[in-house]
């Protein structure tokens, strides 16, 4: 039996939405180049959307870290699967995540990159979700702050499943 989505945000309300992170990141940027790190695999659209609208010399690398497994609810523990290819020492990074909701496994992980003796390190996340906020993250670029729903598409996924959605939408299993 299929998911009921509704849809939350249309392709094109997320298509003008990063193209103004990415003005944004551009501006405040400006002389550096950034190395993108692309949290997989949820970020991957996000990430390469947003490369493409940073009007700046940008390198990606990528990092997989596991909370989720197969549920709707974050087990707690967080797992790196991937990680970087390059030492990050000296680098200006741009964090790219599908979203933020406990905050546990970014905070984790903005932990251990910030040990890497980065210049600096922000955080794009094109979804917020603070009602769920259990670990104190900054956000410094954020497309769309949403509610405590459980959300698929533009790369964010139910058990594997609606990646490939263009649009975000809320998922109820049935």
């Amino acid at each position: 039996m299929a998911d009921k989505i509704t849809i939350m945000y249309t392709e094109e309300e997320i298509d003008n939405r990063i193209r103004e992170l990415g003005a944004q990141i551009t501006k405040e940027y400006a002389g550096k180049e950034i190395t993108m790190i692309c949290i997989l695999k949820g970020a991957a659209p996000f990430a390469c959307e947003l490369a493409k609208r940073i009007d700046l010399p940008v390198e990606m690398d990528f990092m997989r870290c596991s909370s989720y497994g197969n549920e709707t609810e974050s087990s707690g523990v967080v797992k790196i699967d991937l990680d970087l290819d390059r030492p990050v020492r000296d680098k200006h990074l741009l964090i790219v995540e599908d979203i933020i909701d406990t905050g546990r496994t970014m905070h984790y992980l903005l932990d251990i990159l910030k040990s890497r003796g980065p210049a600096d390190v922000k955080l794009c996340a094109l979804l917020d979700k603070p009602d769920r906020r259990v670990a104190d993250v900054d956000i410094d670029y954020t497309g769309f702050v949403i509610p405590d729903e459980f959300i698929v598409g533009y790369g964010l996924d139910y058990a594997q499943r609606y990646r490939n959605l263009p649009y975000i939408g809320v998922v109820r299993p049935q």
